[in-house]
């Protein structure tokens, strides 16, 4: 890693740092009147503000209010258009309102937003769901964290245990097992944790990414009832995994009679079937959400046959009802309406061909201008999915990837690119490459990166 000095971070003069975020915060701020007297009077409503908290993580001075988003670009309040690389953080990966998606919602709105019944299109979805990830047996959630969260009663279920194994720095939304992190060699509940009562070091055991030797002392405890894991780790800096690590897990997780389950919430970035299938992994259970019906808020969980029949062997000495599985709207048409348009139509091969061809040229752009300026950074890169981290890589685990995050440098990086007109995710540096993102939009990225960089290390002024 390369050493934060008094003087320095990540390579970056402390004094130039602070010259270039006072500049581009002003120069945001100068351009967005309108937006600025929306917030001074709009916002008494909102706890802390904003109608969700984490909306004020954002890096920009002050919340940049939307007007409209189409393809991969959005448009603010005050008219400036924006190329869109965080696309909702994977939620619009495959661009904003895609025209199958659009019309599907046009289409199921005159026939009903929700009647807790099945439709035609759920039975088409659920074939297309088979057909695009493998052979499981599929439930709808509304968000990723709720899919796992009923994943992981399953897993409990038929295996009688009660921890469940995460990795260290992993992202499964805000499922309580994953709020847990290492410290020196024992698991501890996250810091900033809000209103947390229970004890998490009960339900869950943290092990270091791409550490089988890990993997194994928890797992030979007896407790653990599954792994869940992403194949790669996405949401602070991105961790790619060491050769037979995945194929290790699979191993061990047999051998010590835990199941496996898969997070693809941000991987399916990775190519057509997300990593799973690009990869030939082999997990008990299968979980996504975000993108998966283009935006509508959606997930999918499916199980394994031999674990969905051991699920209906568990079910069928229980008594009916309160599984604390599901929620009301759930499941409801305009899911299945959205996700079948999605799998048929808008998550294509060619749909993936652009996006790896446009990440690719993305990736080349960023470690170019990184080695031109001598930044002692570097990029990585599944599928559509690209990063540039502030530190030398490659990354190894969790511990290494929240020591490479640069939270400070960071968000002066994202207001510099922003106020050239390209937005990337708010909360670590990703961005991503869609079926409608043009080479030009991928262009103007790189050049906007180039001239960030020049600006940190004093290389010319903008």
């Amino acid at each position: 890693m390369v050493e934060t000095t008094a003087d320095s971070l990540a390579g970056v003069p402390i004094a130039r740092l602070e010259t270039v975020r006072a500049r581009e915060a002003a120069s945001y701020a100068d351009r967005r009147p309108r937006t600025q007297a929306a917030l001074a009077g709009g916002t008494e409503a909102w706890l802390d503000g904003v109608p969700m908290h984490w909306m004020k993580d954002w890096p920009m001075p002050f919340p940049m209010l939307v007007a409209q988003a189409r393809n991969a670009r959005l448009t603010d309040l005050d008219g400036h258009r924006i190329d869109d690389f965080c696309l909702g953080d994977t939620g619009s990966m495959f661009g904003h309102s895609p025209a199958p998606v659009a019309e599907a919602i046009r289409q199921q709105a005159r026939a009903g937003l929700t009647y807790m019944l099945p439709t035609e299109t759920a039975l088409e979805a659920g074939r297309l769901l088979t057909e695009r990830f493998g052979d499981y047996r599929w439930q709808i959630a509304t968000t990723a964290t709720d899919a796992n969260r009923f994943a992981l009663r399953v897993a409990r279920a038929v295996t009688g245990r009660p921890k469940v194994l995460v990795f260290n720095g992993c992202y499964h939304g805000t499922v309580d097992e994953a709020m847990v992190a290492l410290h020196d060699g024992q698991t501890v509940a996250r810091p900033g944790l809000t209103g947390q009562v229970a004890d998490l070091t009960r339900t869950a055991v943290a092990v270091e990414f791409n550490d089988l030797s890990g993997v194994e002392a928890a797992l030979a405890t007896g407790e653990v009832a599954a792994i869940l894991t992403e194949p790669v780790m996405t949401n602070s800096c991105m961790v790619l995994p060491q050769p037979g690590f995945h194929d290790g897990l699979r191993a061990l997780s047999r051998q010590y009679g835990a199941l496996l389950i898969i997070d693809e919430t941000h991987t399916i970035s990775s190519g057509l079937g997300g990593y799973t299938a690009v990869h030939g992994l082999d997990p008990d259970i299968f979980v996504a959400g975000k993108c998966i019906a283009g935006g509508m808020p959606t997930a999918i969980w499916g199980l394994r046959a031999a674990v969905a029949a051991r699920f209906a062997s568990y079910n069928a000495t229980r008594a009916p009802g309160h599984s604390g599985m599901g929620t009301t709207l759930s499941a409801n048409p305009m899911q299945f309406a959205c996700l079948r348009a999605t799998l048929a139509e808008v998550m294509t091969p060619d749909a993936y061909a652009h996006m790896e061809k446009g990440a690719a040229r993305l990736e080349a752009g960023l470690a170019a201008a990184i080695a031109r300026h001598g930044a002692p950074w570097h990029v990585v890169r599944v599928g559509a999915r690209v990063e540039f981290i502030c530190a030398p890589g490659p990354l190894r685990n969790g511990t290494e990837a929240e020591a490479a995050h640069k939270p400070a440098l960071e968000a002066v990086i994202h207001t510099c690119l922003l106020n050239r007109g390209c937005l990337i995710a708010p909360f670590h540096n990703m961005m991503l490459v869609s079926p409608v993102t043009s080479m030009k939009q991928v262009d103007r990225l790189i050049a906007a990166f180039d001239k960030t960089l020049a600006l940190l290390f004093g290389h010319h002024e903008d």
